[in-house]
């Protein structure tokens, strides 16, 4: 009798620590990754870069949904209200996984309570670029002018808190200087304005002024990398250039509901970072001034601690009113 017991013991215990049913055949219909913004912007080419080879390895389709509004937040509010079984997951930005948090008073989600990490998928850096009418041609010259123009220096930025606007912020802090933010409704219209002269300088994303700068319409004094950029080999770093602590990257990242099974989350994560590593994606990618990064789960998931706080400081020191 206490032989049958302990065998029925031991079968439960076995049952109960293997894991779920569902999850050892995850996944079983379509997976919607849901996009927060517009399509054609770049967590949306993030999410349709991956989606053939998730479908080939995991043998389900995959279907980006376009959820934009609230600087992403009504997507990343539908991902955490989600069901946690792993056919619902994002492709966000430092925006939604990070800056949000940190600008925010009231926020419809919490980056770093209402997700599981999956990988951060790639990262960018942004370019400090100018119109080839504006004096400084160099980090030193742009510092030197703002100090002898007090609050005149204007800079563009895609909107208040985008990972543009910061940089600004940052940098005015790391070189003790002032300027004017200009900020606007999305990075095309501020490209605009630069492309027109009608501001002064900008930190934009350099897969989105690449083509300017290549083409002699825009100037790039510095790269906030911690590499010189491949396409851009005569632009320095902004460390090269003198002036430290100024890494910055805008990047994409996926992520799923929080409580979602640990065996999904590691048939999602191993399947997006085998893909973003196959030859023709990271070709296609790094073409769109991307760097692959796929990561693991919890090497994500540190990041994006360590992406709030810094923000969260920069945003204070700035004394950025928050919205």
């Amino acid at each position: 009798m206490n032989k049958l017991i302990s065998a029925i013991a031991t079968a439960s215990l076995a049952l109960l620590g293997g894991p779920p049913a569902h999850a050892a055949s995850f996944p079983e219909k379509p997976v919607t990754i849901i996009v927060p913004f517009v399509p054609g912007g770049s967590s949306d080419i993030t999410a349709r870069s991956v989606m053939p080879g998730m479908q080939k390895l995991l043998g389900q389709s995959f279907v980006a949904e376009n959820k934009p509004g609230a600087n992403s937040a009504i997507g990343a509010q539908a991902l955490a209200r989600s069901t946690a079984d792993g056919y619902t997951m994002m492709v966000g930005s430092i925006g939604t996984f990070a800056i949000n948090e940190a600008l925010y008073k009231e926020l419809a989600y919490n980056p770093s309570k209402d997700f599981a990490y999956l990988t951060q998928a790639v990262r960018n850096p942004n370019i400090l670029v100018a119109p080839p009418s504006f004096p400084p041609n160099t980090v030193a010259e742009l510092v030197e002018y703002a100090k002898k123009h007090p609050g005149e220096v204007s800079y563009a930025s895609s909107g208040t808190g985008s990972s543009d606007h910061l940089s600004a912020i940052l940098f005015r802090q790391r070189t003790d200087t002032t300027g004017v933010d200009v900020p606007y409704r999305g990075g095309a219209a501020a490209i605009a304005d630069l492309l027109g002269a009608q501001v002064n300088v900008s930190f934009q994303n350099l897969g989105a002024v690449q083509k300017h700068v290549l083409a002699g319409k825009l100037k790039a004094l510095a790269i906030t990398g911690d590499t010189r950029a491949a396409e851009l080999p005569d632009v320095p770093t902004l460390a090269e250039a003198g002036i430290k602590d100024m890494v910055v990257y805008s990047w994409q990242g996926f992520a799923v509901p929080r409580n979602t099974p640990a065996p999904v989350v590691k048939t999602l994560s191993d399947a997006l970072r085998k893909t973003l590593r196959e030859p023709d994606v990271t070709k296609t990618l790094q073409g769109l001034g991307f760097e692959v990064v796929a990561n693991s789960p919890e090497e994500f998931a540190q990041f994006q601690q360590a992406e709030v706080k810094r923000w969260k400081q920069v945003i204070k020191d700035g004394g950025i009113q928050l919205q």
